[in-house]
This record gives structure tokens, C-alpha cells and sequence, in this order.
């Protein structure tokens, strides 16, 4: 449902049915992705794109993956991830001494290579998974920020991690109780009312004035719908 930010991926692949398929699952799991059927093409396309991940199948004619490797690593800040259909020893040794950070061999299954995606970013990219894309929200926990269509909300601590549970919980009525032990803890002291005081500090900054961005369920609690 959340996927992180901004993460760009570009495959390289001279077989279309291969590109189409990946580029399909890749999509449908919230990332950007460009294609390539060919190595200048690939090279021409990550100067535009600056993909962070790019997928890169070894034999294609004329400008082979390795080559493509070789370049990509000189002039991107990218983690390469090479596919191959030989299980070769050598391949593999002579990609990762190009600077390929990755290998797999095909026939691989999608989720194998959502894994080791997963793992070069967290490797490579961390500050990418401490951002979140929902609707009109940026939630960037690391700086502890959120933008609301493209403009950053100056929040206090309390009001960043109020709105970020409404937002993750997109859809479903939150009531004040709930509210309270998440947010503030199942050791509050204080009053229920402080739900409501927060709220509308959101809808302040929200510009929120219809009630319509966080909307109040009457005898239930509150709901953000993205």
C-alpha cells in the first residue's frame, strides 16, 4: 500500500516479453521505471532518468552489459543489478569486478528480484525508505516532515505523529481512545479533549476549513480519505 519515494528503476533487456513483465510487476509495486532495449540506449536513458536501480541483462548485441556496467558505474550513482542466463562463474566474477552489486540468474521469480531490489536499496539508498508517498501526502520520517501537495507543513512533533497515524490509516475511522493511546500513549494522563485541540491545529495548517482533509465522523472519531 506505501511504497517508498521516488525510487527510479531502469531494466535493460533485448527480450520484449521480459521487459514488459517486469516493467508491469515493477509498476504495480509503486516504482518508476524506463526501459531499454539495448546498450547505448541504456546508457542515453540513465543520463536522463538517474535511475537508482537499474536491471541489467548481460548478453545483448553490441554493447554487451558489461560494457554498459562499466559506464553506468564511472558516471551514475546507481546499484546494478545483472541477470544472465548462463550460470557462469566467470560472468559473475567479471560483473562484480566491473562493479555490478548484484546477480541473478534467469529464470528467476518476480518476488526473488523485489528482494533484492529491497536489499540494494537498503544498502545503497536508506534515506529512500524513510519516505512515503500516500495521496496527496510526503511523510518523511527521518527528518520527521510532512508535505501536503507539494508544500511542508511546519509541524511540532505531536502534530507530525498525529497526522501521520491519520494518514496511515487512511479510510478508517480513528476514534479520540484510539487516537490517544497511539499517539500519546496508553500511560496519557490527560484529558480526551486534547484529541480535538490537535485536530484543529492540523486543519489550521491543513488550511483545512470545510472539514473535508481530516473529516470528523460524528460519535465516532475522525477519517482522512486520500
Amino acid at each position: 500500500m506505501y511504497q517508498p519515494a521516488d525510487i527510479k528503476i531502469l531494466l535493460v533487456d533485448d527480450e520484449d516479453n521480459i521487459l514488459k513483465f517486469l516493467q508491469l510487476g515493477l509498476q504495480n509495486e509503486g516504482f518508476q521505471v524506463r526501459t531499454a532495449d539495448n546498450g547505448i540506449s541504456a546508457v542515453n536513458e540513465a543520463k536522463e532518468f538517474h535511475p537508482h536501480i537499474v536491471i541489467l541483462d548481460v548478453m545483448m548485441p553490441g554493447m554487451n552489459g558489461f560494457e554498459v556496467c562499466s559506464m553506468l558505474k564511472k558516471t551514475e550513482s546507481v546499484a546494478v543489478i545483472m541477470l544472465t542466463a548462463r550460470d557462469e562463474i566467470d560472468d559473475r566474477v567479471k560483473g562484480l569486478r566491473l562493479g555490478a552489486d548484484d546477480y541473478m540468474v534467469k529464470p528467476f521469480s518476480f518476488e526473488e528480484l523485489l528482494a533484492r531490489i529491497e536489499a540494494r536499496i537498503r544498502n545503497q539508498f536508506p534515506q529512500l525508505l524513510n519516505e512515503m508517498v500516500v495521496g496527496p501526502y510526503r511523510i518523511d520520517d527521518a527528518r520527521k516532515e510532512i508535505t501536503f501537495n507539494e508544500v511542508k507543513l511546519a509541524l511540532s512533533r505531536t502534530e507530525y505523529d498525529l497526522l501521520r497515524y491519520l494518514v496511515m490509516n487512511h479510510g478508517i475511522v480513528l476514534s479520540k481512545t484510539r487516537i490517544l493511546d497511539h499517539v500519546w500513549g496508553y500511560d496519557f494522563a490527560g484529558q480526551e479533549n486534547i484529541v480535538e485541540v490537535y485536530i484543529r491545529y492540523l486543519r489550521d495548517k491543513l488550511k483545512d476549513t470545510n472539514h473535508e482533509v481530516i473529516r470528523t465522523i460524528r460519535g465516532s472519531g475522525y477519517r482522512v480519505d486520500v
